[in-house]
């Protein structure tokens, strides 16, 4: 098993909290790293039959069978808990009694907001991040896509295919699974089992169109009403599936920046995949040869860094502040990284070759934001161009 950065943030907040609610995509490692975290707590799967309708049926029982020191995986599965678990907390908070994971954002946060807020600390996992995979050591929040780390071994960009083909899963690497066949049960699973179960589609076939469809636009500004013309459903449907899409963890929403310059704004979000294996898999791509000369392979890339630096914050314990910046003269940043009083763009290009041409957005930014004095592209070369300047170019690998 690689480890997790989010480790130690869990371990810290256990110490206070009498709950422990971890979140996010099925399959991302959730319960292996719970498993790890708490040795001595005993685990049960909701998943389970057994188990399930015993805490449906006599949740009082289903705890005094079960003792204090558990782990509640996909607790979703029985809503009715989180009342009970209020009412243990609130007469024994000794902190760490219980972890829960739930594969369903909103569904524990739902639960959060009825009984249990103020009694648990709330942590997001997704699929590694490229550094975990590697085993680097963690970078403090200041430093996240902010300071390359020069001594890291080179990537070529036959490897970097490889990446963004496989994704990163963590059962594909600790497994060496055929990625491909994974994604396809993968796809298979959530939309029979977790689509079925969390809205009415009367066609399935309708929303696995709609999730290739969304595969295509990976990187790009959504458009409900075009999304809505080409699946054939309504917009509000269309707007409740992009919500079921993100709060499972599959894709995740990049707003515009838009401080102190909203009227030059184009305000409609971005849509970005997390993981670029199940990207890859939905765009029909069969090989990792394939995404050198593909067509989307731009947008392959920047959902790539764009995911890494999400995923590096929300496992530094910490909510990304992301945006993007467009204005009606065409002009854009892919990423900012917005720190408060400042923030810091970023430029993406896929491109192994480095080209002057790649500072023109960062220095219109600089040119017209006081919030900040320096920005950074971040491109598939092999070496950091202009160094000593407040724009430089850096390997994507070294961050």
């Amino acid at each position: 098993m690689k480890k997790r950065y989010l480790s130690k943030h869990i371990l810290r907040f256990s110490k206070e909290y009498p709950i422990i609610g971890l979140v996010g995509p099925r399959q991302s490692g959730k319960t292996t790293l719970a498993k790890k975290l708490f040795p001595d707590h005993r685990y049960l799967s909701l998943e389970s039959i057994d188990h399930r309708n015993h805490a449906t049926e006599d949740p009082r029982g289903f705890f005094a069978d079960y003792g204090n020191r558990l782990i509640l995986d996909e607790v979703q599965r029985v809503p009715d808990l989180f009342s009970y678990l209020q009412e243990l907390v609130d007469e024994d908070p000794t902190p760490g009694q219980y972890i829960l994971t739930c594969s369903h954002q909103f569904l524990l946060f739902e639960g959060i907001t009825q009984s249990l807020a103020g009694r648990i600390a709330t942590f997001k996992l997704f699929p590694l991040n490229y550094t975990e995979l590697r085993e680097y050591d963690p970078l403090s929040t200041t430093d996240i896509f902010k300071t390359p780390q020069k001594n890291r071994e080179p990537v070529s960009n036959k490897t970097l295919h490889e990446l963004l083909y496989k994704g990163l899963y963590p059962r594909i690497h600790d497994r060496e699974l055929d990625s491909r066949k994974w994604a396809e049960n993968y796809v298979l699973t959530y939309v029979e089992r977790d689509v079925r179960s969390l809205i009415n589609v009367q066609n399935i076939r309708t929303f696995e169109a709609f999730l290739q469809l969304c595969a295509s636009l990976s990187g790009q500004l959504i458009n409900y009403a075009n999304l809505s013309n080409h699946v054939g459903v309504s917009q509000p449907t269309i707007k409740q599936w992009i919500s079921i899409l993100e709060t499972s963890g599959l894709i995740f929403i990049l707003p515009p920046y838009h401080k102190n310059f909203s009227k030059r704004i184009i305000k409609t979000p971005k849509l970005y995949f997390v993981d670029t294996g199940l990207l890859c898999y939905l765009l029909g791509i069969r090989s990792a040869s394939e995404l050198a000369g593909h067509p989307l392979i731009g947008a392959i890339f920047e959902t790539f860094i764009v995911s890494e630096c999400f995923k590096q914050f929300h496992h530094a314990g910490e909510v990304p502040r992301l945006y993007f910046w467009r204005d009606k003269l065409g002009n854009e940043i892919d990423l900012i990284i917005d720190e408060g009083l400042t923030s810091f763009p970023i430029e993406i290009k896929s491109s192994k070759t480095y080209n002057s041409s790649f500072q023109e957005s960062i220095r219109h930014w600089l040119h017209i934001f006081d919030s900040g004095k320096e920005g950074e592209i971040i491109y598939a070369g092999d070496n950091i161009v202009g160094s000593t300047t407040n724009c430089p170019a850096v390997p994507w690998y070294t961050l």
